[in-house]
């Protein structure tokens, strides 16, 4: 990826959204400094894929930070509750679920920030999208408004910078399919990627999870093959 086109920063958990945000970024001339954050998620497979993702897709640097959100709890990513597993789309679309990270998204974004800032960018891409925003409160449009109008109020960039913050969200208005297509049309290989939310030890997705179900569901509406591991019995009809 050429250093020299403008600078931003783009968040990279190694899941199908984030690396979708990642291609459009590059697709978009930007030279991309990618963010990942182990935060002591269960799904950990994330933190290779993620690693992949930066790689194939050239970013500047990729840096992986560590705060381990277990200390507090309150998911089924970061605490010992069961993640949900073959959920209707009805239940998924309907309420805020156990999967849900409190305050994850404003920890992203803030250490994106943080990272911006000192490199000069004033770019930041983040992953959201219409399909997680009915469940997750800080995916909605009115949250990432909210924290722009908060980054260029709270730093000296913001402040005396004759330039604003943008957080960038290409994906919040599309389906998973849409999301999927415009991947491919981009060249993303998916395999490279990671999204169930309990991998087995070997990394194999397990098909039941609501992550599983959502991008099940993308690529079958895609009318593209899914190039993920899963585990042999959620193949089974």
């Amino acid at each position: 990826m050429n250093e020299t086109g403008k600078k931003a920063v783009v968040l990279v958990s190694g899941g199908l959204d984030s690396a979708t945000v990642l291609a459009v970024a590059r697709e978009q001339g930007f030279a991309c400094h990618a963010l990942t954050i182990q935060y002591g998620q269960r799904h950990a497979a994330e933190i290779a894929a993620a690693r992949r993702v930066a790689s194939a897709l050239g970013a500047v640097r990729h840096v992986v930070s560590d705060i381990d959100l277990r200390a507090f709890g309150g998911s089924a990513l970061t605490a010992d509750i069961a993640v949900p597993k073959g959920r209707s789309m009805d239940e998924i679309s309907h309420g805020i679920p156990i999967t849900y990270v409190p305050a994850r998204n404003t920890i992203f974004l803030a250490f994106a920030l943080a990272w911006a800032e000192a490199l000069g960018a004033r770019d930041i891409f983040i992953g959201v999208n219409a399909v997680d925003y009915s469940g997750y409160p800080d995916c909605r449009p009115e949250y990432i408004a909210a924290f722009e109008r908060m980054a260029n109020l709270a730093t000296k960039a913001g402040v005396e910078g004759d330039t604003r913050f943008s957080i960038r969200t290409p994906l919040i208005a599309m389906t998973k399919a849409e999301i999927i297509r415009l991947g491919v049309k981009l060249g993303l290989d998916y395999g490279l990627t990671v999204s169930c939310y309990d991998p087995g030890a070997n990394g194999e997705a397990c098909g039941t999870c609501d992550a599983c179900i959502l991008r099940r569901k993308g690529f079958a509406e895609a009318g593209l093959r899914d190039p993920a591991r899963y585990v042999a019995a959620a193949l089974t009809p």
